[in-house]
């Protein structure tokens, strides 16, 4: 699974993505939101680093389930997964250096 470009509003079920194996990142945003976008560049250019894991941007919102059960309060949020636990997780990230590393835990 490559990297998506988009936030998806259709969020998987969290019970998918507990199933789910190997390495997965969440990033929990929206298109409109400043910091969401101002995160892009360095999202990109940590997963460059880390092709073969899976990345998902999913929609997020007051009443959306996934979010919620993750209990994100934040855009951007990252949470790292391996074989569906969370490893780790980053609210708004201002390093490249800081998604890479998290990225590295996973694989």
């Amino acid at each position: 699974m490559a990297m998506t470009q988009q936030y998806e509003s259709k969020e998987p079920l969290r019970e998918v993505v507990d199933a789910t194996a190997g390495p997965l990142v969440l990033e929990f945003g929206t298109s409109w939101c400043g910091y969401c976008q101002a995160a892009q560049p360095l999202i990109e250019r940590a997963f460059a680093q880390h092709p073969g894991v899976g990345h998902l941007k999913v929609e997020d919102g007051s009443g959306r389930p996934l979010g919620r059960s993750f209990r994100v309060k934040l855009w951007p949020t990252l949470v790292f997964l391996k074989d569906g636990q969370e490893v780790s997780r980053l609210v708004r990230p201002g390093k490249a250096e800081d998604i890479e590393a998290a990225l590295a835990a996973i694989v």
